[in-house]
């Protein structure tokens, strides 16, 4: 099944009247996904082989273990060799108010070539309108909405059924999944003691009223994150939030390569299990070892974003995200293993982070 039309229209919220990603209420969800796997990144950049070995097994006693595919979107390969797509999805969940459920507040496809050294980040507007399948296990009839509504019709299984959305949207299979919880991230880059950034334009943030004047300083886990969700104010605006998110990836990369931080075990363990205590992972069936090792060749450089072609648009009063023709060809692209084609030909849907 590919983009369905008619049924039911509804918002990811009853109330919800909010624009599509890209509208002047919008917020970089996806780009948290790309500073989690630039810090990924970063530290198999800096291990030797039996470090990275060390860091495995950390991490496996780290994450959460779950399954997060539907069948029918989980590849049966359960192999290394590439290319591989992986389903990413943050997760804005709201401890203090579970009341208001959950929903995806990112939705990545991490495509990985054939030779296992370059990574495509393909984003997923939360607010695109799609047909999201019927799931009987909660009683969700199925029916046209924004896709990260589907985490939450799907109740204990809102992985899943977005899987299955994903899939059906895409004709993509999964060879594995992680969900990614944003809350505890900010402890990541206080562990590292801060990151270090640029800010040549004056920001003062809409969330918090704090404001980043301009100069080169060291920013803590709250104020990094608050300043990469800015856009207000930007001359370019949600180009401008986009390179500031760049600078605090590569603020995370610089600090974790950082040989003080390597060299200390203590440090590093913490970093690495406070990374872990953020996700939840489905390898679909392959040793979290094999994973690390595979990708040891990558780095944060080699990571490209790609955001799906697509536009706003206001259908019965309420806002989305709509594709345009060349997300065709880009899923196509990802299913054969051809992104590299795909992004050279559409270079303004390409963010190099």
């Amino acid at each position: 099944m590919r983009r369905g039309s008619g049924g039911a229209i509804s918002s990811g919220r009853k109330g919800e009247q909010r624009p599509p990603d890209g509208g002047p209420a919008s917020r970089p969800r996806w780009a948290k996904i790309l500073i989690v796997v630039g810090v990924a990144l970063a530290v198999l950049a800096g291990l030797s082989l039996g470090g990275l070995k060390l860091l495995s097994e950390r991490l496996n006693d780290a994450l959460q273990k779950a399954d997060l595919l539907d069948s029918g979107a989980r590849s049966g390969n359960g192999e290394l060799h590439g290319p591989l797509n992986y389903l990413l999805i943050g997760s804005d969940q709201r401890d203090a108010n579970p009341t208001m459920g959950h929903r995806a507040d990112s939705i990545v496809i991490v495509n990985i070539p054939a030779g296992l050294d370059r990574a495509y980040l393909i984003s997923i507007p939360r607010d695109l309108r799609v047909a999201i399948p019927p799931w009987p296990a909660s009683n969700y009839k199925g029916g046209q909405d924004k896709i990260n509504a589907a985490f939450q019709y799907g109740g204990a299984d809102g992985a899943k059924l977005l899987s299955a959305t994903v899939t059906n949207l895409t004709g993509v299979r999964f060879d594995g999944a992680a969900i990614v919880d944003f809350t505890g991230f900010k402890r990541v880059v206080d562990l590292l003691g801060g990151v270090d950034v640029c800010v040549d334009r004056q920001v003062t943030s809409i969330h918090t009223g704090h404001v980043f004047p301009v100069g080169c300083y060291r920013m803590d886990g709250a104020k990094s994150l608050d300043y990469a969700r800015q856009r207000y104010g930007l001359p370019r605006g949600d180009y401008d939030r986009q390179r500031h998110q760049q600078q605090i990836l590569k603020g995370i990369a610089k600090k974790l390569t950082d040989p003080t931080v390597l060299a200390n075990p203590i440090k590093l363990d913490q970093t690495v299990r406070a990374i872990g205590a953020t996700m939840t992972v489905d390898t679909n069936g392959v040793p979290l070892n094999d994973l690390v090792i595979s990708f040891r060749n990558m780095r944060a450089e080699n990571v490209y974003g790609i955001r799906i072609p697509s536009t706003g648009a206001r259908i019965d009063g309420t806002s989305y995200n709509v594709l345009t023709p060349d997300a065709d060809l880009l899923f196509k692209a990802v299913r054969e293993g051809d992104v590299a084609a795909w992004a050279a030909a559409n270079p303004k849907w390409v963010l190099s982070i």
